[in-house]
């Protein structure tokens, strides 16, 4: 049984981030297959998708209810270490944009444990600026592609159309991060739900 566990934590693990070339945003992902780490242009345009998620309270939202705003989207999971590495810095970015309104942060769970998991797993890492979106179901990770692998990050400007999507993990707070960020534009403050 401690076999299939630990053959199963490896497999979570290597799902979680497959290792690539670092790309800056002037690159492009290469034309191989499985998605590479870095900026991801080829979604430029898409509109974000309708699949519901859970707000901090637990009720349905979706990222239409961000409207109006330019949104940037995380999809992470407690067992993906690049995820947990970028953490602190997606809350200091949140952090950052609470006040002006200019840009919404959400970091959403793929996570299938309860909500209060996720609450806590962020309490314990004092992470206090990212609201606890949870989506069990994985449902937007899987509106997004089959090749969707977390973290992934992805910003949409204030009509809900896709700019660009980072694969793997950043520092949200450095100047590559600063100068993709620039491409957001303006808007109304953001609907938390």
């Amino acid at each position: 049984m401690r076999f299939i566990v630990t053959a199963a934590a490896l497999l979570a693990l290597a799902a979680c981030h497959k290792p690539a070339p670092q790309q800056t945003h002037e690159t492009a992902p290469a034309a191989e297959a499985g998605p590479q780490k870095g900026v991801d242009r080829s979604h430029k345009g898409d509109a974000a998708p309708a699949a519901s998620f859970s707000n901090p309270d637990g009720k349905p939202i979706s990222l239409a209810s961000f409207h109006g705003v330019p949104v940037v989207v995380n999809l992470w999971a407690t067992w993906c270490a690049p995820c947990v590495k970028e953490l602190p810095t997606l809350d200091k970015l949140a952090a950052s944009h609470r006040v002006d309104g200019q840009l919404g942060v959400i970091a959403v769970s793929q996570d299938d444990g309860p909500q209060p998991s996720v609450d806590a797993f962020l309490k314990k890492l004092k992470v206090t600026d990212l609201a606890a979106y949870h989506d069990p179901k994985m449902a937007l990770s899987g509106a997004l592609g089959p090749d969707t692998v977390l973290p992934t990050t992805i910003l949409y400007d204030a009509s809900g159309k896709e700019v660009w999507r980072y694969v793997g993990d950043l520092d949200w707070t450095s100047p590559e991060a600063a100068k993709l960020l620039s491409e957001a534009g303006g808007g109304a403050p953001a609907t938390k739900g």
